[in-house]
């Protein structure tokens, strides 16, 4: 059985579906051009192979778009294909279906209107009927990127166990230290013994670090040890560099597979429901801001404030503040706020301490950067990972609360909370940890299936491929206009900072164009590099109603549930 991902794709609807280029459509198939004879079986060595590195879309009928993920057939010819050694695994037995259909995706939106496209799907994760590789041929490595993050080594156990137990791979290595590790530091061999309990420990038994990306050296490094499975554990960065990786291995024409499983504890990934540690994230939260509540209601005039994880995205803030029901105000960096003035966040806090005598604030430590900026000239410094180094805002505005009362003659007592490192380091909790068992499990499927230069994670509960462009094209952020900030500020009664004139502006700033391909219509992008084809439902989906400030209450326009 041929298990090429263009061949299986296509049986989907055969004669309409056809494959385009997503910046520039057009009416004909590129024919597909083999490698010379001389270099048709040499798939270990450097070939001089001109390679198509455009996203694989595929278009059907009713407006259905799959965005396919790299295959090994797409760039190496002839290759053999071998029974999924699960058929003969005794834990499997018991599974009624436990090989995926070839044709099965996943679709990126669930809630569509009657009359609307079928819109864009990812290929289903899970295992095959045929893999690529032997198991005594694969060697595998490991490495983790960027910041800690809870999860880290249940992944880690996880990929070793599933290579060993499930397909019978007993040839993994530890890559120590980042992308560096991979020409700088020594390695570690990973067996079910060695990672046997490093779930219960946080952070990563095989140390991370930022930077150190230099793609030759490290694709020279796994070509040198014979390594054909790379498995990448990091957030957007480190995706953007396994991107690079795989595009170079892809040029030199190497069978090995290059798989990501995204980490960010931010929960800023775009298309996958959530990241792994976000959960725990928000869980451990809730002792710093229980401490602050505490703290607060035990003294007159009693102020807790939290800053918590959140760069670009305020999502562990707001689920953490949902969850804990004790917090007065939460800031985040996708709702803007200002200090003094009516309606501003001095107003409120006073406002407050004379109804309840105490108050919670949490916060998002990339919130409010752009008034520290204002107040403070600050050079725009970023990590070896690429990100702005951000200024402690938390404990400016602390200050800056404490002057403001000060002036007023009011006395309060402020405690200023930062649990940041605390959290990052714990080891997951039960939830995370099957999370972290399905996204390693679902990696090492993919690899074995000849998948490659793909990106791991839920859609719409079920796991899927995706293209590493569009899990770093952009960042997932919370949306202040739909009904989960409206939920968090009926729960604080809060205001909104903003007013009608923002939300219709926002609302306003940006609308999908839609493009005929032979008679199907899709998406067409305008704000990012690769070709977003979003699902075309979007534009009829249900509406989210904004979020109005009257009275200094929030409400919700047109909506009453």
């Amino acid at each position: 059985m041929d298990s090429s991902p263009i061949s299986s794709s296509a049986s989907l609807s055969a004669p309409r579906f056809r494959c385009f280029d997503p910046t520039n459509s057009y009416t004909t198939t590129t024919p597909h051009h083999s490698p010379s004879p001389r270099h048709r079986n040499n798939y270990k060595g450097t070939l001089a192979i001109s390679v198509n590195s455009e996203p694989k879309i595929v278009a059907g009928e009713a407006g259905y778009v799959l965005e396919d993920v790299p295959h090994f057939t797409d760039y190496i010819p002839d290759l053999p294909t071998y029974p999924n050694p699960l058929q003969d695994n005794p834990a499997y037995s018991v599974v009624k279906q436990y090989f995926v259909n070839v044709d099965d995706t996943v679709a990126q939106r669930i809630v569509v209107a009657k009359d609307s496209p079928r819109g864009t799907h990812f290929r289903r994760a899970g295992p095959r009927q045929k893999v690529y590789f032997e198991s005594e041929d694969v060697h595998a490595c490991i490495v983790t990127c960027g910041g800690l993050c809870p999860g880290l080594n249940t992944v880690i156990r996880e990929i070793v166990c599933g290579l060993y137990h499930m397909y019978g791979v007993h040839k993994v290595l530890g890559i120590e230290g980042g992308y560096r590790g991979f020409y700088a530091r020594n390695t570690i061999p990973l067996t079910p013994k060695v990672v046997n309990d490093i779930h219960k420990r946080g952070g990563t038994i095989l140390g991370s670090s930022r930077g150190g990306h230099d793609t030759s050296k490290i694709v020279d490094s796994i070509q040198d040890r014979g390594i054909n499975q790379v498995y990448i554990i990091g957030g957007d960065g480190t995706q953007k560099g396994a991107s690079v990786i795989f595009e170079e291995i892809r040029r030199r024409g190497l069978k090995v597979v290059v798989a990501g499983i995204p980490k960010t504890i931010d929960n800023d990934i775009p298309v996958i429901d959530k990241s792994f540690g976000f959960d725990t994230a928000v869980e451990e939260a809730q002792r710093a801001i229980n401490a602050a509540h505490v703290e607060s209601e035990s003294i007159e005039n009693g102020i807790g404030f939290v800053k918590l994880m959140g760069r670009y995205s305020g999502f562990i803030a707001m689920h953490a503040t949902l969850a804990s029901r004790d917090v007065d105000c939460c800031l985040i960096p996708e709702s803007p706020f200002y200090l003094e003035g009516p309606g501003g966040l001095f107003e409120f806090i006073e406002k407050r301490l004379k109804e309840h005598g105490h108050m919670v604030i949490v916060m998002a430590e990339g919130a409010g950067q752009e008034l520290l900026s204002e107040s403070i000239r600050t050079n725009d410094q970023q990590d070896a990972s690429g990100n702005k180094l951000l200024k402690d805002v938390g404990l400016w505005i602390s200050q800056r609360i404490k002057d403001h009362f000060k002036k007023r003659k009011m006395a309060i007592n402020l405690k200023y909370i930062d649990p940041t490192y605390m959290i990052r380091a714990v080891p997951s909790n039960a939830s995370d940890n099957v999370y972290c068992t399905l996204l390693a499990h679902s990696a090492v499927h993919g690899a074995m299936a000849g998948y490659t230069g793909f990106t791991i994670g839920p859609v719409n509960g079920r796991h899927a491929y995706i293209p590493f462009c569009r899990v770093i094209e952009t960042q997932n952020k919370v949306v202040i206009t739909d009904r989960m900030w409206a939920r968090l500020l009926c729960s604080t009664n809060q205001p909104s900072f903003l007013d009608h004139k923002d939300v219709i502006r926002d609302e306003n700033e940006e609308v999908p164009q839609i493009q005929s391909i032979n008679g199907e219509n899709h998406l067409e992008a305008t704000a990012t590099k690769h070709r977003d084809l979003k699902d075309v439902a979007e534009d009829t989906r249900e509406e989210e109603p904004p979020i109005l400030l009257v009275n200094g209450n929030s409400h919700l326009e047109g909506h009453n549930g």
